[in-house]
């Protein structure tokens, strides 16, 4: 049965299940191929979840999740990581039965899910039970085009930013300067640490697991490769109660680094109506296989508005006491005592 607690604004959480296969690498089924078909092929042992179990770096793991779904045909659905699970460089992504992408589950699916788990930087403990992801499910086209966007904002000024760009969505940059943040402007994760438990808040010094980064002079931060990074939007930005959005790349065509595991922001998010004043996004960087600079104000990303169907009954902060509510330059939840 499902827990009260997964219902999200615009969202329900995904729990892993009891058992998580080791597998040779990544897979998508294809059409007319199960996942447990392709497990068959490719694991190489299989590992409790019951009593936890510890998922080591640079491991490609298959976990069933608890939750299986059976679609009407009007109704599909997308997955994403929470945003603890970014923000811990856990990639995370939901396959499906026959399907050819990741995250995407077809209107009409009736069939398991699984997650489909590769922990980056640092170790993790985690079980049965376990959310490491979350589904939101969609009718029809309820994206805003730039029309209805600009009419969104005039009404809401969904980001502090007097002359906002908000074409293709609302665009965001990054913050480099350290200012309102005692001159600092992200953490890069440590090597070599040990286990963090996903299920565990507040339960690990900031210092054993990460650096602070100062802010340079020239406001620029290199990035350098297989390195993680916590970094902040400069806009704050918010999301009104009948809305939804998400975090898409500024331009796919970048594929020096990626920006953001954790793409889904709830109704509520940095609004008044909910606590508010504005949040700041968390930027989850990545950079690939060369070093890359950036710069202050560059834009990383775009947050796309999707209309709801009607408001939800609780919304995200103060209705759920919801973890990252105004905020700043912020580590995941596990973590304490930063800096």
């Amino acid at each position: 049965p499902f827990v009260e607690s997964q219902i999200q604004p615009a969202s329900l959480d995904l729990r892993l299940g009891d058992v998580a296969y080791r597998v040779r690498a990544s897979f998508l089924p294809g059409p007319d191929t199960t996942v447990a078909e392709r497990i068959d092929e490719l694991k190489l042992h299989e590992i409790s979840l019951s009593d936890g179990a510890v998922l080591e770096t640079n491991c490609v793991y298959i976990v069933p999740l608890l939750e299986s779904l059976a679609l009407p045909p009007s109704i599909s659905a997308a997955a994403n990581p929470k945003s603890s699970t970014g923000r811990l460089d856990v990639f995370t992504r939901v396959i499906a039965d026959a399907t050819r992408r990741f995250d995407v589950i077809d209107a009409g699916y009736h069939g398991p899910l699984y997650a489909e788990i590769s922990p980056k930087t640092f170790p993790v403990l985690l079980r049965e039970g376990s959310r490491l992801s979350q589904i939101r499910f969609r009718v029809g086209h309820a994206l805003l085009d730039d029309a209805a966007l600009a009419d969104l904002h005039a009404h809401e000024r969904l980001v502090d930013s007097d002359n906002a760009d908000l074409t293709s969505g609302v665009a965001l940059s990054v913050d480099l300067s350290g200012e309102g943040s005692d001159g600092f402007v992200g953490y890069r994760a440590k090597r070599h640490t040990g286990v963090v438990d996903v299920d565990r808040r507040g339960g690990y010094p900031a210092g054993e697991f990460w650096e602070p980064i100062r802010a340079r002079a020239d406001r620029s931060l290199i990035l350098d490769p297989g390195e993680f990074y916590i970094l902040a939007s400069k806009e704050a930005v918010q999301v009104p109660p009948d809305f939804a959005a998400e975090m898409v790349p500024f331009d796919p065509l970048v594929g020096e680094f990626r920006v953001h595991y954790a793409g889904f922001f709830d109704p509520g998010f940095g609004h008044s109506a909910a606590g508010g004043t504005g949040s700041r996004a968390v930027l989850e960087v990545r950079s690939h296989e060369v070093p890359f600079i950036l710069d202050h104000g560059q834009i990383v990303g775009r947050l796309v508005y999707e209309h709801m169907l009607k408001r939800p009954n609780a919304l995200y902060g103060t209705d759920l006491g919801s973890n990252y509510q105004a905020q700043g330059l912020k580590l995941s939840k596990h973590f304490r005592a930063a800096r």
